[in-house]
């Protein structure tokens, strides 16, 4: 069947649809990543938004169980130069085509993404319609596209947090490291497991500190890292109040990723505010942008966001440039901050804030994903400083 993809701006793709048959709106975004497609679908942080893929051939690994990072698809639409529809991979349980399908979300192919990116980079993100059943014209879908609402303003965290909080792999199942059989694992120093089923793993450490982690859209690879870096994890939703966190005396608190735009969270922003000085803390991505609300700052809108697992920061601190894995759309306005708040992380592409530190309380954040679902390691030592931040703390 036949697809469209409408702008705001009037602008119309033709291509041919796959996944469901339906008609979705949102904002149109791209993602550099080459390969991860999966973890970019089930990426919480994609709320609200139709996301292309500026890598040509996407599909041809498939999709299996184990790299969902949450229990759903969040994008509302996507779009891929070449959909791959015969997967070839030992770990595939089923084609990207059907995934889609059985989660309800439409995608096109056999558009030209490069076009696509290139008037995104040049007149910045909007809204758009993405068509697969047949439903509209090119003009009615123009027309549905300028009456989506805008991203500005919008909550969608409310739409993804954790309805209850539940403690994190209580059996130490779920996050231990995968590996391959022949492999030796140096810097753990710990002999491999088959887990149940069949996966070769790497075996966790003792518990050494426990933290609660605040739920904006948080992924599972978050999870796992924050386990493997020995840390006990109770998640909780993002209305949970300072005080109720307090109660549990965490060793740290955990402010996560998610979706949306971080200044209309302002019910986050109060409970964080009370949370400063009080434990340690470590944020990333909105969790980032949650903190500069709470110290006083602002946040603005990218032109066309930091998407993909490509992008070079630099640490002010230290001069080292990390390859990093970034999926925002907002940040943080180094020009409203307080002069106890420190910028330490800057993007080389753009020089917009990456990271922050308080200058007397233990709290820092990066605004980029260190957990890497998909994208580079670079910057996993997040984890381990976040260790090291608690213990000096005590």
């Amino acid at each position: 069947m036949n697809a469209l993809l409408a702008l705001e701006d009037g602008t119309v793709y033709e291509g041919r649809a796959f996944g469901a048959p339906t008609t979705r709106a949102g904002e149109i975004c791209f993602n550099t990543s080459m390969s991860g497609y999966q973890e970019v679908l089930t990426d919480p942080s994609y709320r609200g938004q139709i996301v292309s893929m500026t890598y040509p051939l996407i599909g041809n690994y498939g999709i299996n169980p184990f790299d969902d990072e949450s229990a759903g698809v969040h994008v509302r639409g996507f779009v891929v130069e070449e959909h791959c529809p015969v997967p070839s991979n030992w770990r595939s349980t089923e084609s990207l085509d059907n995934y889609l399908q059985r989660h309800g979300v439409p995608g096109i192919e056999g558009i030209d993404t490069r076009a696509l990116t290139k008037r995104l980079r040049v007149a910045g993100a909007m809204r758009s319609v993405l068509c697969c059943d047949g439903s509209l014209n090119a003009a009615q879908a123009v027309e549905l596209a300028r009456q989506a609402p805008p991203m500005e303003g919008s909550d969608f965290v409310r739409e993804v947090t954790t309805p209850e909080g539940y403690h994190w792999d209580p059996e130490s199942a779920e996050s231990r490291a995968w590996t391959i059989p022949n492999s030796y694992d140096a810097p753990m120093g710990r002999p491999r497991i088959q887990d149940a089923a069949d996966q070769c793993c790497i075996p966790l450490p003792e518990v050494r500190f426990r933290v609660v982690a605040y739920d904006f859209g948080i992924k599972r690879n978050i999870l796992r890292r924050l386990r493997q870096q020995g840390f006990d994890v109770e998640v909780v939703n993002a209305r949970t109040t300072a005080e109720a966190v307090l109660a549990r005396n965490p060793d740290g608190v955990f402010l996560s990723n998610g979706p949306g735009d971080p200044a209309a969270l302002d019910y986050v922003h109060r409970e964080v505010r009370a949370l400063l000085g009080k434990k340690p803390i470590f944020a990333i991505c909105l969790g980032h942008q949650m903190l500069g609300h709470a110290f006083g700052g602002r946040t603005f809108k990218l032109k066309f966001g930091h998407r993909g697992g490509n992008q070079p920061v630099k640490d002010l601190r230290s001069g080292k440039v990390a390859i990093t894995s970034q999926n925002h759309g907002f940040a943080v306005d180094a020009e409203s901050l307080p002069k106890e708040i420190e910028v330490t992380h800057v993007n080389l592409n753009d020089g917009t804030v990456e990271g922050l530190r308080h200058r007397d309380a233990p709290v820092f954040s990066v605004q980029y994903h260190p957990e890497a679902a998909p994208g580079p390691n670079d910057a996993t030592y997040f984890f381990e400083e976040f260790a090291n931040l608690i213990e000096e703390s005590r």
